[in-house]
C-alpha cells in the first residue's frame, strides 16, 4: 500500500492530536493535586482544593434527623456523607457513590479500620478486568483505597464495601466506584478518627429534607 502526502500529513495530525489530548487530561488529572503531605511514614499526594467546588468541601451543617450522635448517613443522589453531630448539626463531607448497576442502600456497621489499607480486588470485578492485580500493597501510589479504609458488616458479615480514599479527586460528586464510597484522602482520615468500631451506617439514595437543601453551601462552618 502506498501512502500519499496528504495522507501521511493527516495521519501526522491526527497522532498529534491524540498526543496533546492525551497530555490534557494527564494534566488536568495533575490539577486536582498541590504537592505531598505525610501521614504516619507515608507519603501521599494532597488535594488541590482550591480545584474543588466548595460543596464538595468538609463542613458543618444543619441535619435533622431521628439516627443516634455518631450515625453515618450517605445520600448517594446528592452525594454527600453526613457524620451526625449533637445541636442537629452534621459534618457533610463530599463523596463518590456507585456507578449505575453497582449502588447499594440499607444499613451497615463499620466493624473494621486500617491503616494504609492492603487492596485486594474481588473475584467479581478481576473477571470484568482481569488485568488487576491480586492485591495492592498498602502506601502504594497506585493503590485505590489511598491512606484509610472503612470496613462495613452487615449482621457481622463483611458487605464488600468501604469508606476509603481515592486515588481520583475528580471522582468526587460524582457515579463512579463499584459500590464503594470514595472520599478525599484528607476526608477519609479525618473520618476515621471520628468513628469507633461499631459505629451505625445507613447509605439511602437520598435524605429528603433532613439537611434542607441538600446543595446549599452558603455559610457553611468549615472543620478543621
Amino acid at each position: 500500500m502506498t501512502w500519499t502526502r496528504r495522507e501521511i500529513f493527516l495521519g501526522g495530525l491526527a497522532s498529534l492530536g491524540a498526543s496533546v489530548a492525551g497530555q490534557s487530561a494527564l494534566a488536568q488529572a495533575s490539577s486536582y493535586f498541590d504537592g505531598n503531605a505525610i501521614d504516619n511514614g507515608v507519603a501521599f499526594r494532597r488535594t488541590n482544593f482550591a480545584r474543588i467546588d466548595p460543596r464538595w468541601r468538609r463542613q458543618v451543617v444543619k441535619y435533622f434527623s431521628s439516627e443516634p450522635i455518631g450515625t453515618v448517613v450517605v445520600d448517594t443522589r446528592h452525594h454527600f456523607l453526613y457524620l451526625i453531630m449533637e445541636n442537629k448539626t452534621a459534618i457533610r463531607y463530599g463523596v463518590g457513590v456507585g456507578r449505575e448497576g453497582f449502588k447499594w442502600f440499607g444499613r451497615a456497621t463499620i466493624d473494621r479500620k486500617s491503616l494504609w489499607p492492603r487492596w485486594t480486588p474481588p473475584p467479581e470485578m478481576r473477571k470484568r478486568h482481569p488485568e488487576l492485580p491480586e492485591f495492592v500493597a498498602g502506601g502504594s501510589a497506585k493503590n485505590p483505597l489511598g491512606p484509610r479504609a472503612l470496613y462495613l458488616h452487615r449482621d457481622g458479615v463483611d458487605t464488600g464495601y468501604r469508606f476509603h480514599g481515592t486515588l481520583e479527586p475528580g471522582s468526587i460528586g460524582k457515579d463512579a466506584s463499584s459500590g464503594c464510597i470514595r472520599m478525599f484522602n484528607e476526608d477519609a482520615i479525618d473520618l476515621y478518627q471520628r468513628c469507633p468500631i461499631g459505629t451505625a451506617v445507613q447509605v439511602l439514595p437520598h435524605i429528603a429534607d433532613q439537611a434542607g437543601n441538600a446543595a446549599q453551601t452558603s455559610q457553611p462552618i468549615p472543620v478543621e
